[in-house]
C-alpha cells in the first residue's frame, strides 16, 4: 500500500478565470408562460444562479473553509486489472479511544461535501453516544480521485477502492454508512468483505426486490397484506421517480460521453442538470440566493442555500477527472442498481433509515425478508440528500444502531464507541 499524502483544495487561477469567462458568454433559451417547475429549472432560478456563480460567489472562500474543516489526503490504490488510482478522501479521527472505524459512501450527484454535516456529530465523543472514525472518500472519477482509464470498471471494482482504503489506514475491521450508489456500493463490500472486514451497514437507501412466486410463501403474504398509509405513500413517491424523475438515468446509464460534452464544455449546463435534482429530491427545500433567506439547507454551518448549490455544483466544475467522468458509473453499473437478486444478499447485520422523500421507498417488510436487518427507522420528514437534509437525525439513527443496547453495539471488537 502506498503512503498517506495530505491533501489541500487548490483550483488553479486560470481555472476560475476560464469558468468566469465561460459563465458570461451563458446564453439561456426561452421558457413557456407559467411553466414553474414542470419542464425543468425556471429560468428566473438559472439566470439567478448564474449571475451568483460569476459576480457573487468567492470560489477561494469556500476553497479554504473545506481545507480548514475537512482533514483531507490522497493515497493510490492497487484495483486489481486496473492498476493504480490516486484516490482522495476525508479522515477524521474521534478523541475517542474505542471509536467505531466508519466508511461514509456517497453517490450521485453527491461527493464528499455531503460527510460535512454530519462529521462533528460522527466524531464527537460522549458517554451517551458512540463515537466514530469517519473515512469519507471521493469515488473514482469523483471530487478529487482519480477516474478509471478504461471500461468495465464495474461494482466489484467500487467496492474494492473503499475496502482496501479502510485496509491501508488500519481499520482492518469497519462499519459503513452510504446511501444513493453508496448503498450499492457497501451492500457490496458487505458481500464481498463481510464478516471478516465489513462488520455491519447501514443506508438511507434501502433499496428491496419484490416477492416473488419463487418463494410462495412471500409471494401469497405480499398480496395478501394491505399497505399501510406509509407504504402507499412510498410506492407513490416510487412511481412519480420512475415516471417523472428518472430520464437522467437511461442516458447516464446508455451514452454518458453524449452528455459529458455538454457538461464539460458550459458549467450553466452542468448546473441545471444537477440543481434539478438537489431541487425535486428533497423534501420541498427552497434553494435561494438571497442571502437574507432563511431558507438554509445546511443548519450546521448555516449557510446560505445557494453558496452550498454552487460549492456543490463547482466541486463537479473543477473535479480531477472532469465533469464528465462521475456519470459513467451508471453505464458500468445500471445492471446491478435494478437486479439486487443477481448477487447473493449480504449477511452482516444491516440497518435502515426511511426517509418518505426518497426516491425509491418499498415496504420494509422486503427488505427484511432478504437481508440481515438489525435496526430499522422510520422518519416524517427529509429526501435523498439525508445528510444535508436530516443529519442529526440520520446520526441518531446511527448510533441507536451502534450505541449500548443498540443491536449492533460492540459489533467491531474492541471498538465499541466508548472510551
Amino acid at each position: 500500500m502506498s503512503s498517506e499524502t495530505p491533501f489541500r483544495i487548490n483550483v488553479p487561477d486560470e481555472k476560475l478565470a476560464a469558468l468566469r469567462a465561460k459563465l458570461e458568454l451563458a446564453t439561456f433559451p426561452d421558457e413557456l408562460e407559467d411553466a414553474g417547475w414542470k419542464y425543468g429549472p425556471p429560468l428566473a432560478d438559472m439566470k439567478r444562479l448564474t449571475e451568483k456563480w460569476k459576480n457573487g460567489y468567492d470560489w477561494r472562500k469556500h476553497e479554504k473553509e473545506l481545507n480548514e474543516e475537512l482533514p483531507m489526503f490522497t493515497r493510490d490504490i492497487e484495483v486489481d486489472g486496473f492498476g493504480a488510482l490516486n484516490i482522495h478522501y476525508v479522515h477524521q479521527k474521534s478523541k475517542t479511544v474505542g471509536a467505531i472505524p466508519l466508511l461514509f459512501c456517497h453517490g450521485w450527484p453527491g461527493s464528499f461535501l455531503e460527510v460535512r454535516g454530519i462529521l462533528p456529530l460522527l466524531t464527537a465523543s460522549s458517554p451517551e453516544h458512540p463515537s466514530f472514525h469517519v473515512v469519507a472518500l471521493s469515488l473514482p472519477g469523483f471530487g478529487f480521485s482519480e477516474g478509471p482509464h478504461k471500461p468495465g470498471f464495474a461494482l466489484d471494482q467500487y467496492a474494492e477502492v473503499p475496502h482496501k482504503l479502510m485496509l491501508a489506514l488500519g481499520y482492518n475491521e469497519y462499519v459503513t454508512q452510504g446511501g444513493d450508489w453508496g448503498f450499492l456500493i457497501t451492500r457490496r463490500m458487505a458481500s464481498l468483505y463481510g464478516g471478516k472486514h465489513h462488520k455491519a451497514w447501514h443506508t438511507n437507501f434501502p433499496m428491496a426486490d419484490p416477492p416473488t412466486w419463487k418463494s410462495p410463501l412471500s409471494f401469497l403474504s405480499f398480496l395478501l397484506t394491505p399497505w399501510s398509509v406509509e407504504e402507499k405513500a412510498g410506492l407513490e413517491r416510487t412511481t412519480w421517480y420512475r415516471t417523472k424523475s428518472s430520464g437522467y438515468f437511461v442516458e447516464q446509464s446508455t451514452f454518458p460521453q453524449t452528455l459529458g460534452y455538454g457538461f464539460t464544455d458550459s458549467p450553466v449546463s452542468l448546473l441545471a442538470w444537477i440543481y434539478e435534482k438537489l431541487v425535486i429530491w428533497t423534501d420541498n427545500y427552497k434553494w435561494t440566493d438571497d442571502e437574507g433567506s432563511s431558507s438554509v439547507i445546511f443548519p450546521v454551518y448555516c449557510l446560505p442555500a445557494c453558496e452550498i448549490v454552487l460549492t456543490w455544483i463547482s466541486l463537479y466544475w473543477f473535479s480531477r477527472a472532469g465533469p464528465a467522468a462521475a456519470h459513467r458509473i451508471y453505464f458500468e453499473l445500471h445492471g446491478d442498481f435494478y437486479d439486487l437478486g443477481r448477487t447473493s444478499y449480504p449477511t452482516i447485520p444491516m440497518g435502515a433509515s426511511y426517509f418518505p422523500k426518497e426516491l425509491l421507498l418499498f415496504p420494509s417488510a422486503w427488505l427484511r425478508k432478504l437481508n440481515n436487518v438489525v435496526f430499522e427507522s422510520h422518519h416524517k420528514t427529509g429526501g435523498h440528500f439525508a445528510s444535508y437534509e436530516r443529519p442529526g437525525e440520520l446520526v441518531q439513527d446511527v448510533r441507536k444502531m451502534f450505541g449500548k443496547g443498540g443491536p449492533a453495539f460492540a459489533i467491531v471488537p474492541g471498538k465499541s464507541g466508548y472510551s
